[in-house]
């Protein structure tokens, strides 16, 4: 079959390219994860891409792909929190293992699910472990007020390749915001997710009404999914597709966050974890504020919904 009459389309420049439908989409990345086309047409795709940027009807008929394919975890209890981790601390302690605690402690069942894509960042997963919270080796249910992590190749070895191509051609692929928006559950779940630039904010809206998702969205920190101790951001929650703005952004930036280390180690972060689950440290009130839109979309109770 090959994906050469798509890339005609998407590689023509910024100005030139031209979007796919969504079934287009669904087919082009189906065989790029399925392994059936070149590593030439691969790359070839991943910086037409790259160049063109995804519409949201593209990201869908991408997530159509990931969907029929991943190995999904069983439906849970209550719904399934969904953080994805894909980025890790490069200046600040990665607090996504702490947001995962903490949605545990209020009774939820949580994923994490990533891999390293960047060199030289501490992963929230190797903090996890630290924390003596195992990583499953398969998918599998996930109790109440569980935490477990998973690396991307048991959810789908194609999707894992694909994001692997970073470290041939140094740049990001429709991949990695697949993965982040991703719903690895076959029952009901919250996929909790970011964007670093703001360009990309209509477009992840878009998706998540079409797709019907349940999510939570804000400004990420670093690419991680947990929010910025220091600020707070603005929250946008999504029932079944129908959007509601939870929080709008608050200025102001905190000059300190009690007990916050300054080194990112896996050690130090993991140490301060364990203090702040320990009531030893404050919950950071970003961090707190985050648990509260989690839970609240969980429970499917957003109070203002947008037109």
């Amino acid at each position: 079959m090959g994906i050469s009459q798509y890339i005609k389309e998407i590689g023509r420049g910024a100005r030139g390219a031209k979007p796919l439908t969504r079934e287009q989409a669904a087919d082009l990345f189906g065989q790029v994860l399925d392994g059936t086309v070149s590593d030439l047409e691969i790359g070839a795709f991943c910086l037409a891409m790259r160049i063109k940027g995804e519409t949201a009807e593209e990201m869908c008929g991408f997530l159509d792909a990931t969907h029929q394919r991943l190995a999904l975890l069983p439906a849970t209890d209550r719904p399934l929190i969904v953080l994805p981790s894909y980025n890790g601390a490069r200046k600040l302690p990665v607090l996504t293992p702490l947001l995962a605690l903490l949605l545990a402690r209020e009774g939820l069942p949580v994923l994490l699910h990533g891999m390293r894509t960047e060199a030289r960042r501490v992963l929230a997963s190797d903090v996890l472990l630290a924390l003596d919270v195992p990583a499953l080796e398969a998918p599998e249910k996930i109790a109440n007020g569980a935490v477990r992590h998973i690396h991307t190749r048991h959810l789908h070895p194609g999707l894992a390749r694909l994001l692997a191509v970073r470290e041939v051609v140094g740049l990001r692929n429709p991949g990695h915001s697949v993965v982040k928006l991703m719903n690895p559950c076959a029952g009901p779940s919250v996929v909790v997710t970011a964007y670093t630039h703001p360009e990309y904010f209509e477009m992840l809206q878009s998706t998540f009404r079409t797709l019907g998702m349940n999510a939570l969205l804000s400004r990420g920190l670093e690419g991680e999914v947990a929010t910025d101790p220091r600020r707070t951001p603005r929250y946008d929650g999504f029932v079944r597709g129908v959007h509601a703005v939870l929080e709008a952004q608050q200025p102001g930036t905190a000059s300190e966050v009690p007990g916050l280390p300054a080194e990112i180690d896996i050690a130090a972060t993991a140490a301060y974890t364990r203090r702040v689950l320990a009531g030893e440290l404050p919950v950071p009130a970003a961090i707190a504020r985050q648990v509260e839109h989690i839970l609240r979309i969980a429970d499917q109770n957003i109070l203002e919904t947008s037109p």
